[in-house]
């Protein structure tokens, strides 16, 4: 079975830290870029951090010097370090890969003292 698996949410205070893992297994084939989107309350899902097979990373604004993507060893599985976290973070978060479009059932990052 193919699936993407995320770890690593939480609750956590304005200017704390997380880190998020995911994970694919099965039949996945090539990969093109693994990526993190969120999806806030009453909001569309967005983009928050891409990387593509090649090592190239692309995050949006609003994370940008705040979070960093990384690759494991497992090429399979990458993370999401979150610092200095804030409020308006607050989402769940998925795992995407591409090309297949395939996407993980997403972690919950609550920001909130």
């Amino acid at each position: 079975q193919v699936q993407l698996v995320e770890s690593g949410g939480g609750l956590v205070q304005p200017g704390g830290s997380l880190r998020l893992s995911c994970a694919a297994s099965g039949n996945i084939g090539s990969i093109y870029s693994m990526g993190w989107y969120r999806q806030a309350p009453g909001k569309e899902r967005e983009v928050v951090a891409i990387m593509t097979s090649g090592g190239f990373t692309e995050y949006s604004d609003s994370v940008k010097g705040r979070f960093t993507i990384a690759r494991l060893s497992a090429k399979t599985t990458i993370s999401l370090q979150m610092n200095n976290l804030r409020p308006e973070d607050t989402a769940v978060y998925y795992c995407n890969l591409r090309p297949m479009d395939l996407w993980g059932k997403g972690t919950l990052v609550t920001v909130s003292s």
